[in-house]
């Protein structure tokens, strides 16, 4: 089949290759020593430097940003759903302990536009910087008559290393140990299609409207990027032990924390030790939401969560003032199952 007769049956080569040549730069300035060759071979190259290492674990993980895609569709605004799509995976591999390495990403749509690409990989090439990882290949998928017109689909692969002696396994938690909470930026990337529900389909509120307490529109409120954490944690590890990190994501803390928590050992949190989002009374007053579900359904204000010894507590928190990550102390360990108890 000529590439005509392929660009007939909508898919456009050209396009593509237009949209290779315009990211090169991009995805070069992503790049650490390690990266061995360019953009457009058939995979990317990666020279792990396993002298580092007495025994280096290899941690991968992959996500999606789920429908807040659809949010970004309906604004126009792609620059940053593709720091989204690397904070979803790169927060889940440092709970391990992992640095970040490499990033992969999947773009797939029913018809190509390459300014529109553009404008998403050059946010997953801003994330990939702000986590310290090197954006080595991807994907991008043009398949007519499988995406409604101006849809996109995105998902992302990280993988990181860990010294084995050195992963965060949650086994050493025990009670009185600190419950330290890394602020989110917001809804971040979870949920969604409950926000869309509720904002959208029951009280049909324009995507630009400006609601009491939101300092932006709300289109530009909900496109607020999902922070990443990795530096901020590979900071910490450099100095402290860190006994248990997890990453808030859906299900919320209720749901989350307690998936790194030894037998034995409960989570006791006080809600009023940090400051709550406006988006999130907004979501809640407007949905009838009961108080419990949204702790069991959004981050409410904390995106990671981190379990240290008590007497690591003022070097951690002068750490995270160092680098202006917004932290508070927002719970301890207590003895109990493996639940969340607020008080």
């Amino acid at each position: 089949m000529s590439q005509t007769a392929y660009k007939a049956a909508g898919v456009d080569v050209a396009a593509g290759n237009r949209l290779v040549n315009g990211i090169k730069p991009i995805v070069r300035s992503t790049f650490r020593p390690e990266v061995l060759g360019g953009i457009g071979g058939f995979s990317g190259l990666f020279a792990l430097r396993a002298n580092k290492y007495k025994q280096p674990v290899l941690v991968s993980g992959a996500d999606g940003v789920g429908t807040k895609l659809k949010i970004a569709q309906l604004t126009g605004q792609h620059k940053t759903i593709g720091i989204d799509l690397v904070a979803m995976c790169v927060n889940d591999i440092v709970v391990s302990g992992a640095e970040p390495l490499f990033f992969l990403d999947y773009f797939a749509t029913g018809k190509l536009d390459p300014e529109r690409a553009l404008a998403v990989i050059e946010g997953i090439a801003t994330g990939c910087r702000q986590a310290g990882c090197a954006l080595i290949g991807g994907e991008t998928a043009e398949m007519p008559s499988f995406y409604s017109e101006g849809e996109y689909d995105l998902a992302g692969f990280a993988v990181g290393v860990v010294e084995k002696r050195k992963i965060i396994d949650g086994k050493a938690i025990k009670p009185k140990d600190v419950l330290i909470g890394l602020a989110a930026s917001g809804l971040h990337s979870n949920a969604f299609s409950l926000v869309r529900k509720i904002l959208f389909e029951q009280e049909a509120l324009p995507i630009d409207t400006r609601l009491p307490g939101l300092d932006l529109p709300l289109g530009e409120t909900l496109l607020t990027p999902t922070r990443i954490y990795s530096k901020a944690i590979l900071k910490i590890l450099k100095e402290v032990k860190i006994k248990g990190a997890a990453h808030i994501t859906g299900g919320g803390i209720t749901e989350n924390l307690p998936r790194i928590l030894p037998e034995g050992c409960a989570a006791e949190l006080e809600r009023a030790r940090w400051p709550h989002p406006p988006i999130f009374s907004i979501i809640e007053k407007l949905g009838k939401i009961d108080p419990e579900e949204m702790y069991a359904t959004f981050n409410m204000g904390i995106g990671m969560i981190l379990v240290i010894s008590p007497r690591h507590l003022e070097r951690v928190t002068a750490i995270l003032k160092r680098i202006r990550q917004k932290a508070y102390v927002i719970g301890e360990i207590v003895e109990g199952r493996r639940e969340v108890h607020y008080v």
